[in-house]
């Protein structure tokens, strides 16, 4: 895991990835308040909270594993 993106890259990383967890975390309350409720709806609220967090790991780390698999990013 070398560093394969540079800081616009991780930059944008950065900021989906708390969108990410900010959007999950509003959809596991509003389930949890009985607002909405379903298995699609819990397993979109758990695939944005783990999606945002591999993003904000991402960042971090300076690392991306679509551009490390070979394709390019624009980013």
């Amino acid at each position: 895991m070398e560093c394969n993106i540079d800081a616009r890259g991780k930059a944008a990383r950065l900021v989906g990835g708390i969108a990410g967890i900010a959007f999950g975390v509003s959809l596991t309350a509003l389930v949890m308040l009985d607002m909405i409720g379903g298995l699609a709806v819990s397993t979109a609220a758990a695939g944005a909270i783990f999606g945002g967090a591999f993003a904000v790991f991402e960042a971090r780390a300076g690392w991306c594993v679509v551009r490390a698999i070979g394709f390019r990013t624009p980013l």
